[in-house]
């Protein structure tokens, strides 16, 4: 086993591996998962990375803490290894030299969150779970559902009333029991909590499951992979914006990274921005005051998928910025708006939380936090396709026309 222990982010207290844990038993807080990272480096080097034939997360699985459930011709393995590009008119708009894109509405159910997803039922699987729960507003669930079914497991999702149809859609689709809550995405994840302790469920949960920081941590993996080792001069400053809600992409983007800097494999951790709307600002409210005590606030932003009274990750998702030099930034809904359309005219398709990182792009260059010549990395965490309805506040409508040439020379000239 490549565990050593498990080591709460509040208390310090460590667990051995052979413990089935969620949160630390005795303050709650979040679990990291700790790698031996002496004995991997004598079993794995980046080669034997580089030269495998897996095209998904499981190219990664001897720094993973599970096995391969071995499903090969399932959506299991279609599961990250998502592409990274670049755009020379947002670029150019922007004034950078470097800018690429980390794209993940390629995964099974178009999402970030089939990473955490696929780790976390892994576990599941060889822990002997029979039955699956999560809370979400949409992604997380999907994810679950999806690949629940990929593996012939129940899966059951609580989910605010209010998310979006598109993401209540794929959770009904890929047959999970499906169940909306009259309250917040909060009590939703509170319900889920109360339901594992008493029917002995198996809980998914971001922020409370360590398992699914593992499972995203593969996307640092990948920009390792595709963009540091391939495309950028040794040491240089790598500026991560990726959006955040619950916090628990962010800290996994940084386990990643963390795992690589522990193993020698990098040289340097890059700086992580994290960006929140204003109206769902928990986390930076706590970066911005310079604490570490992170305050629940009542969410409205439209951006559903980083809209969280108080996140669950919030105390690692803190730190991660803090340690890696970077950087909290919030932006309006209104911006989010403006960057969906953007992202379009460069052929990216973007739901209004994906999108919060490039307007925290803009607001970064604006405040002047990053050099514009440096190498800039936008996690585009999920497709438009989740949230059609929010991504239509976001344009103009169609006209509608006669069926005449006529008519249609009037709206084009």
């Amino acid at each position: 086993m490549i565990i050593k222990n498990y080591t709460c982010a509040v208390c310090g207290k460590e667990y051995p591996p052979e413990q089935t844990l969620y949160t630390c038993p005795d303050d709650g807080g979040n679990l990291s998962v700790i790698l031996d990272y002496a004995a991997l480096s004598k079993k794995v080097s980046p080669k034997d990375i580089s030269e495998s034939r897996e095209t998904s997360i499981w190219r990664y699985q001897a720094l993973l803490p599970v096995t391969d459930p071995g499903m090969q011709f399932t959506p299991l393995h279609k599961v990250g290894y998502t592409p990274i590009y670049q755009s020379a008119r947002l670029s150019s708009a922007l004034g950078l030299k470097q800018l690429w894109f980390k794209d993940e509405s390629g995964n099974p159910s178009a999402s970030f969150k089939d990473r955490a997803s696929a780790v976390a039922l892994a576990r599941a699987k060889e822990i002997g779970a029979e039955v699956i729960v999560a809370a979400s507003t949409g992604n997380a669930g999907a994810a679950t559902a999806c690949l629940a079914a990929a593996m012939n497991m129940p899966a059951i999702i609580l989910a605010p009333h209010n998310a979006p149809p598109a993401k209540i859609a794929q959770l009904l689709i890929f047959g999970a029991r499906v169940i909306l809550v009259d309250g917040s995405y909060d009590d939703a994840f509170d319900l889920s909590i109360a339901a594992t302790q008493a029917f002995g469920w198996y809980n998914r949960n971001t922020g409370y499951n360590p398992f699914t920081t593992e499972g995203k941590k593969t996307a640092a993996f990948e920009i390792w992979e595709q963009l540091i080792l391939k495309q950028l001069p040794e040491n240089a400053p790598l500026n991560l914006f990726i959006p955040v809600g619950d916090g628990n992409i962010i800290s996994g983007i940084y386990k990643g990274f963390y795992d690589l800097y522990q193993l020698g494999w990098i040289k340097k951790m890059p700086r992580l921005f994290g960006v929140q709307s204003q109206g769902s600002a928990a986390i930076a409210n706590a970066f911005a005051a310079g604490t570490e005590t992170i305050s629940a606030v009542k969410a409205t932003t439209l951006a559903d998928s980083i809209s969280v009274n108080y996140p669950r990750d919030g105390l690692r998702a803190l730190r991660a910025v803090r340690e890696s030099g970077g950087a909290y930034i919030t932006v309006p809904d209104e911006a989010i708006l403006q960057a969906i359309p953007k992202l379009g005219k460069a052929g990216i398709f973007a739901e209004p939380a994906a999108a919060a990182a490039y307007a925290g792009l803009e607001s970064a260059l604006t405040q002047q936090l990053i050099n514009p010549a440096d190498p800039i990395l936008v996690v585009i965490t999920g497709s438009g396709l989740k949230d059609v309805n929010a991504c239509m506040r976001s344009i103009p409508q169609a006209p509608i026309i006669e069926p005449t040439l006529q008519a249609l020379e009037k709206v084009i000239f």
